[in-house]
C-alpha cells in the first residue's frame, strides 16, 4: 500500500519556538503513522525590525529524522509562488499549515491557492490564534484572506473555534486541545535541576516560563508577591524564565517599587530546548498570570513533567487546567494571584493523579484523527 504524503508548512528548525517545536511534533506523529511527511519553513520568516528578540534561531541541535526545506520568505511573493509550485509538483494527498499570526497570512494564503489550483490535495489550517493579542491594522483582513484558502481548520482552543466563525462558518472545522510537549526529554532529580540552574534546592520555586509579552501578566504577577499574605515569606522565589518580547523596564521598575526583588530570580534569556527540562524539574508549581490568551503551550510542557500550575480564567486556559485538579484557576487579578501562591506554599496540595489523569487527553494521536477528520467532513 502506498504511503500518504503529507505536507507541514510553518516555522521548523532552525527556527526556535513552540510553533516550531509544535510542527516538527506533529510531523512526527504522522510520520510514526508511516506517512511520507516533508516539512516546509522561512528562509527569513520575520524581517530583523520585526522581531522583538535577539535571535529567531535556534541554538539547539538540528532534529534529526525530518526532511525540513526552507523556502519561504514572509516578504517575498516570488518565494511564495515558487514554494506553492513546489508542493503542489510533489502531488501530497494533505498539506497542513499552521497559523498563528495574520502577518503570515499573505504568504501562507497565496501558498495555500497555489497548491490547490495545481493539486488534488487537502489544504487544512491548524490555528493556534486567529486574532492576535496584540492587534495591529489589517489582522482581520488578513485572517480572512488565509481562512478563503483552506479546506478546514481544527482550533486548538474553544476561544479560537469561536474566532474563525467570524471569518469562515461554511467550511468544517473541528477542535482539539493543543497535545503535550513532549519534546523536552524526562524530568531530572530536583537537587540535579537546582545545581545545573546554580539555585539552591533548599529554597521552594514557582515557575513563569516562557517568552514576557505583556498579555502574559507578569505585571500582576509582580503586583501579587508585594501582597502581605506572601511578601512576608522568606522560603521561596519565582523564576522568571524566558526572553523579554516587551520593553524590560516596566517589570523591573516595577518589581523595584513593589520592594519585591527578594523573591524574584531573573533569567531573562530565551531557554533552549535542551534547557527547559531543568526549570521544570526545579520548580513546584507553574505560574501562568495571562491577562488574555487562546492557549498556551506552557500548560503542556507542565502536563508532560507532572508540574501542577497556578492559571488565570482567561480564554482557553480554564478549559485546560481543571481548578482543583491539576493546579488553581484565580481570577487575572493581583490578589487572586497571590491566594492561589499562598494556598500552595501554606499547604502543598498533590495534584499528581489529576494531572496524569487529565494530561491523557492531550495526545498527539488524537490532534492528527481531529486533522484527519477534516476529509470527511468535506465529504458529506
Amino acid at each position: 500500500m502506498e504511503k500518504s504524503k503529507i505536507v507541514t508548512i510553518g516555522p521548523a528548525y532552525p527556527y526556535r519556538g513552540g510553533i516550531a517545536a509544535f510542527n516538527e511534533r506533529l510531523s512526527r506523529e504522522y510520520a510514526s503513522r508511516g506517512a511520507d511527511v516533508h516539512v516546509r519553513t522561512f528562509t527569513l520568516q520575520y524581517p530583523s525590525f520585526l522581531f522583538p528578540g535577539k535571535t529567531q534561531f535556534s541554538t539547539d541541535p538540528a532534529p534529526e529524522g525530518l526532511d525540513i526545506v526552507r523556502s519561504i520568505n514572509s516578504i517575498n511573493p516570488i518565494s511564495w509562488i515558487r514554494t506553492g509550485l513546489q508542493i503542489a509538483a510533489m502531488k501530497p494527498d494533505k498539506v497542513i499549515i499552521q497559523y498563528w499570526l495574520p502577518y503570515m497570512a499573505p504568504a501562507l494564503g497565496t501558498i495555500a491557492r497555489i497548491i490547490k489550483r495545481r493539486c488534488n490535495a487537502e489544504v487544512t489550517a491548524v490555528l493556534h490564534n486567529m486574532i492576535p493579542h496584540e492587534h495591529k491594522p489589517g489582522d482581520r483582513l488578513f485572517s480572512r484572506y488565509f481562512c478563503g484558502s483552506v479546506d478546514g481548520f481544527t482550533a486548538l482552543s474553544e476561544s479560537v473555534l469561536n474566532d474563525v466563525m467570524t471569518f469562515d462558518r461554511k467550511k468544517p472545522r473541528v477542535l482539539n486541545p493543543h497535545p503535550l510537549y513532549d519534546n523536552f526529554g524526562a524530568a531530572v532529580d530536583r537537587d540535579e535541576a537546582c545545581r545545573h540552574l546554580g539555585l539552591d534546592p533548599k529554597q521552594r520555586y514557582l515557575l513563569f516560563f516562557g517568552l514576557i509579552r505583556d498579555y502574559k501578566g507578569l505585571d500582576l504577577l509582580i503586583e501579587a508577591l508585594a501582597d502581605k499574605s506572601i511578601d512576608c515569606r522568606d522560603d521561596f522565589k519565582v523564576i522568571v524564565a524566558g526572553e523579554f518580547y516587551s520593553h524590560p523596564e516596566k517589570y523591573l521598575d516595577l518589581a523595584k517599587e513593589k520592594g519585591v526583588g527578594k523573591h524574584i530570580i531573573w533569567r531573562t534569556e530565551y531557554v533552549p530546548d535542551s534547557e527547559v527540562r531543568y526549570y521544570f524539574s526545579a520548580a513546584e508549581m507553574m505560574v501562568l498570570p495571562y491577562r488574555s490568551a487562546t492557549q498556551s503551550g506552557v500548560t503542556q510542557i507542565a502536563y508532560h513533567f507532572e508540574k501542577p500550575m497556578l492559571i488565570t480564567d482567561v480564554g482557553g486556559l480554564g478549559e485546560t487546567v481543571p481548578d482543583g485538579v491539576a493546579g488553581y484557576v484565580t481570577k487575572p487579578e493581583s490578589q487572586a494571584i497571590a491566594e492561589g501562591i499562598r494556598k500552595q506554599l501554606e499547604d502543598p496540595k498533590d495534584f499528581t493523579e489529576g494531572i496524569r489523569e487529565t494530561k491523557k487527553r492531550y495526545s498527539w494521536s488524537a490532534l492528527c484523527d481531529a486533522i484527519d477528520s477534516i476529509s470527511s467532513s468535506r465529504a458529506c
